[in-house]
């Protein structure tokens, strides 16, 4: 098969001020799961060829849910803009669509990457891994594994990225708050190598006693860590078991799988990890219990922040005395919200405010930004903002929440 070539020296759009993408991604290795995993976990997670080609095993079962674990091919960045875009007139299925692509080192080597960096005009970055959310998904049932092989992983991540290289490429060490104990451990860790943000994944975490919020009081030593630590925390899209949801509906049992298309399981699951996760920070009490946390949220787009807004309004209207304070003013509070860059602007800056706006690229995925920085254009020239504000947009309110 011939794959598309990728020139990483094309030309870039230039902002002409600081720019600070919430999201950028690096492409893991065959051993970023087992280089740091303890001998008596061995066999959890691993990649072994499956009829001809390489597939992760996760507890015995093979897993389609990335095609090609080891990212030799990869979907070329910003490829799937026509599907995402909602201009799909042509209804060209998602493979049919995207461009893919051999690996460059740009997606796995930090140096590469900050001289792409320079060529891209953007001054900094939040750093996300790829394959990491296949973890937590399937170790719901236990609870001491899935921090192993998180730690594992952020071990992993540490050794190839550093948690702050160079200043500007700020990786995120995964953070699991099935063990209060053990999230407090891993965070001090994380903190002690230089980590200026975390990732936690919205959804339920794993428990003893079955699935539970993130937000519960139990875990108010992490959240009292991180409001002392003061950085934000990033809850990055990821695999938040929701699957099972559209599958009672389909009546069927299906993994799902980012390149195949399932309209009942987009139309009603896209958005309700973020939403109920956001519910829950704010009606579990937790953003007020901890006034001074800071969430991000990335890769989850923003046309859900509407209705989040309106039933908290609702709920708070009808029960005020459940609320530790008025729910609204928690979002304009803690809430960041990275856009997708097909949403609109206005109801999210009406929502949060512009300040609370951050600005995410994606790169190098399919459904991002190929040239992450002409979105300043949009901004500017499609949504009419002024040059300060897209700026704020772009860079400011990111250096602001990051404290770099």
């Amino acid at each position: 098969m011939e794959y598309t070539p990728y020139a990483p020296d094309m030309s870039f759009s230039d902002f002409d001020h600081p720019v600070f993408d919430c999201d950028f991604h690096f492409y893991e290795e065959a051993d970023s799961f087992t280089r740091y995993l303890p001998e008596q976990y061995h066999g959890l997670v691993r990649i072994a060829d499956v009829d001809g080609r390489r597939k992760m095993i996760i507890r015995g079962r093979v897993s389609d849910y990335i095609p090609n674990p080891t990212f030799e091919v990869v979907a070329e960045p910003g490829s799937a803009a026509e599907y995402f875009s909602g201009r799909n007139t042509a209804g060209k299925s998602y493979r049919e669509i995207v461009r893919p692509m051999r690996a460059i080192p740009e997606f796995t080597d930090p140096d590469a990457r900050l001289a792409l960096m320079d060529r891209m005009h953007i001054d900094a970055i939040v750093n996300f891994p790829t394959l990491a959310s296949l973890i937590e998904v399937n170790f719901m049932d236990d609870p001491v594994a899935t921090q192993v092989l998180v730690h594992a992983f952020n071990q992993w991540m540490h050794d190839e990225w550093g948690f702050d290289h160079e200043g500007r490429i700020f990786s995120t060490p995964v953070m699991n708050l099935a063990d209060p104990a053990g999230a407090v451990a891993e965070l001090e860790w994380a903190l002690e190598r230089g980590a200026r943000t975390v990732l936690v994944r919205p959804g339920p975490v794993a428990g003893h006693r079955g699935p539970r919020s993130p937000f519960l009081a139990d875990n108010d030593p992490f959240w009292s860590a991180v409001e002392e630590a003061r950085i934000p925390v990033m809850l990055h899209a990821s695999d938040s078991g929701y699957q099972r949801f559209a599958n009672e509906w389909n009546g069927s049992s299906l993994e799902m799988r980012p390149f195949e298309q399932h309209p009942f399981y987009s139309v009603s699951q896209a958005h309700r990890p973020i939403m109920d996760t956001i519910f829950s920070a704010v009606i579990h009490g937790m953003l007020s219990r901890h006034p001074g946390v800071r969430l991000g949220t990335i890769e989850c787009g923003s046309v859900w922040i509407g209705r989040v807004v309106q039933d908290l309004t609702d709920g708070y209207g009808k029960m005020p005395h459940l609320f530790d304070e008025d729910p609204v003013e928690t979002l304009r509070r803690a809430l960041y919200v990275a856009p997708f860059w097909e949403d609109d602007l206005e109801p999210l800056i009406d929502a949060i405010g512009l300040d609370h706006v951050l600005f995410n690229s994606d790169w190098p995925h399919p459904e991002g930004l190929a040239d992450p920085v002409e979105y300043a254009v949009y901004a500017r020239d499609e949504v009419g903002l002024d040059d300060d504000d897209v700026a704020r947009i772009m860079g400011a309110n990111m250096f602001e929440l990051m404290g770099v």
